[in-house]
């Protein structure tokens, strides 16, 4: 898999240890923030430029790490055509990548271990998504995004 990564000041420790565990298992990683330290940066152009990647097709998933996470999956979601998930556990990666089809994952430096965060990723790589009944929920979620009302 090609894997764009990016971090904000809160990340940059976790983004390096996630990065040396997706090379570890042959994944392509393009690190979009290797030039980010512990300066604080904001993170929405971040995660501008990691979805892009996604979207734009230099990258098959996007991996944005930021203190608690929050913040970067709002703005993430706010770029059409991304479906960004909050995964703090290997539960909601695995309902986020199955049931959602979600490309881009965003967890918190400041919420979750090293070692959850690995077990975070395991989780999302392992899930593909389930289609059936979750496309027609992805359909309704498309048409949201476009401005149409499902009233």
């Amino acid at each position: 898999m090609r894997i764009a990564i990016t971090a904000d000041h809160n990340g940059v420790a976790l983004k390096g240890r996630l990065v040396a565990w997706l090379e570890a298992r042959g994944h392509a990683v393009d690190d979009r923030a290797a030039d980010v330290g512990e300066e604080v940066v904001d993170y929405p152009p971040l995660c501008e430029d990691v979805c892009r990647q996604v979207l734009g097709g230099g990258a098959d998933f996007g991996i944005v790490v930021g203190g608690s996470g929050s913040g970067e999956a709002i703005a993430c979601n706010k770029i059409h055509g991304i479906r960004a998930a909050l995964c703090l556990d290997p539960f909601v990666a695995e309902i986020a990548r199955g049931n959602n089809d979600a490309n881009v994952l965003v967890t918190g430096a400041k919420v979750v271990t090293p070692e959850l965060a690995e077990q975070i990723l395991e989780t999302w790589f392992a899930t593909s998504f389930r289609g059936g009944r979750h496309r027609q929920r992805l359909d309704q979620i498309a048409a949201l995004e476009r401005g149409d009302s499902l009233l």
